[in-house]
């Protein structure tokens, strides 16, 4: 904390007060969160559902954490800092907000919890004491009663301011979800127009009179499920019936009204996710939706290219997730995935799959030994002159054999067909060959031609025979390279 000069005490509350900082080094103002309870171990403050939920979310309506500091068992949270919160920013206002001030507020807002809850958290403390600004810029903030989607019910009771409490956390339900989130901002949003809030119960059971006083009683039809909450805890709904919105919100328009009424629905079912309120006609004037907050249901991307999009990103899941623990059936590997690998361990791995074809027998010994002449007995002798005189006889087979023409070996009938591009004349008894094919050699029977044959065979068998035997192979593993 040396690092930073704590300037001026900016607020407090229940877990801890808030303080702008400057950083004495970059000179950069910041809000330091200072918590009222004491840490012993770093691991406990790095687990903190705050903490946790924080360094996984980037977002530019997310307030961002900079850094986290123990020091004398106290925790320090260092946050970006923010001009003030929504509370204070309405406290100032003479007159309400426009519908344009409005939407620009409520759709950064949306974009901050559809991110959130794509993460994985909802808030369950959403109020405009939560909601810093700063110019344009709005931030959802305060994350310590956040909470994980996938965790197992039951979850705390108490949450959340009462005036932005969702019903079925008043009637002490324990299985509720992000959709509390949804109706704060359904009551958030009708306070910025209005400058008051929606539903300002001063008790538990007078926040449901509220409730009830403007959007109606619930029925078995609209809620069952809160009918059944009501009677565990004894409760009974008082008989009001709906008001009209647009008059308690005036001068709104319908999309307005429309988007209020259903965020603000006794059934969580029935309310819209934030991704499903990116999507509100209220907010049709607003710049493009990224598709990843998009909800398939309500996609307004072309058919082509959102197939186009779901496959491809399909098949970079499969490739990132197959990679890492597959193993190639085959010795191909593409040149992009070889820098994944050392490359002391794949030129090993190389190596070995050319050992193995081109010598599948293993080897006793990596020493080159000495070169010995080959005696008369010894293996390398005994094969030389197997091959010797397999030369010679080879010779002698070719000297007694003739050669005759086509149609004398065979008489006087016409051969069969030859293949593509070879042609027969008949007249000569002679086999030509088409120009499409390369010609290696031809001969015509004759006594010169017979002759010189035999001796060309004779010379080149007895020449092939001296150099192998004369030339020294020494025993080495090196050949198999």
């Amino acid at each position: 904390m040396e690092r930073y000069k704590l300037i001026k005490e900016v607020g407090d509350g229940t877990f801890g007060s808030v303080w702008r900082a400057i950083n004495k080094q970059s000179g950069e103002v910041v809000a330091i969160k200072k918590m009222k309870k004491k840490y012993y171990s770093w691991e406990e403050c790095v687990n903190l559902r705050e903490v946790k939920s924080l360094r996984k979310m980037t977002h530019s309506n997310v307030v961002k954490l900079k850094e986290v500091i123990r020091e004398s068992d106290i925790l320090y949270l260092v946050f970006e800092y923010m001009e003030c919160n929504l509370y204070q920013l309405m406290k100032k206002r003479e007159k309400p907000f426009s519908e344009d001030e409005v939407k620009n507020l409520c759709f950064q807002v949306f974009q901050g919890l559809a991110y959130m809850h794509q993460r994985g958290y909802f808030h369950r403390d959403l109020k405009p004491e939560n909601l810093l600004v700063t110019k344009d810029i709005i931030k959802v903030s305060d994350f310590g009663l956040v909470r994980e989607i996938s965790s197992q019910p039951p979850y705390t009771e108490y949450v959340s301011t009462r005036w932005y409490r969702a019903p079925e956390v008043l009637l002490q339900s324990s299985l509720y979800s992000s959709k509390v989130d949804m109706w704060a901002m359904g009551a958030i949003m009708a306070e910025l127009f209005t400058l008051s809030p929606l539903f300002p119960g001063t008790s538990e059971a007078d926040e449901i009179y509220k409730i009830c006083s403007v959007i109606g009683s619930p029925t078995a039809e609209s809620w069952a499920d809160g009918i059944k909450l009501a009677r565990d805890i004894n409760y009974e709904f008082p008989q009001l019936a709906t008001a009209d919105l647009s008059v308690l919100i005036p001068s709104r328009s319908n999309e307005a009204i429309n988007l209020i009424k259903s965020l603000c629905s006794w059934d969580p079912c029935k309310r819209p996710s934030a991704a499903e309120a990116l999507q509100h006609p209220f907010f049709k004037s607003c710049f493009y939706i990224p598709p990843s907050l998009r909800t398939r249901a309500v996609t307004r991307t072309p058919p082509s290219a959102g197939i186009r999009g779901s496959v491809d990103r399909q098949g970079v899941k499969r490739l990132s997730g197959a990679l890492p623990n597959s193993k190639l059936a085959t010795n191909f590997s593409s040149p992009k995935l070889r820098p994944a690998l050392a490359p002391g361990v794949q030129r090993k791995l190389d190596m070995a799959n050319e050992d193995g074809i081109k010598n599948k027998k293993p080897v006793k010994t990596t020493q080159q030994s000495k070169y010995q002449p080959p005696g008369k007995n010894s293996p390398t002798s005994v094969n030389k002159w197997r091959t010797a005189r397999g030369v010679s006889a080879t010779a002698d087979k070719l000297a007694n054999m003739s050669m005759a023409t086509r149609r004398q070996s065979l008489g006087q009938t016409r051969p069969p067909p030859m293949k593509a591009g070879v042609n027969w004349n008949s007249e000569s008894g002679n086999m030509l060959l088409s120009a499409n094919l390369p010609v290696v050699c031809a001969f015509a029977p004759g006594e010169v031609q017979h002759t010189l044959l035999l001796l060309l065979l004779t010379v080149l068998s007895t020449y092939l025979c001296i150099v192998y035997i004369d030339t020294p192979t020494p025993v080495t593993r090196a050949d198999a390279f």
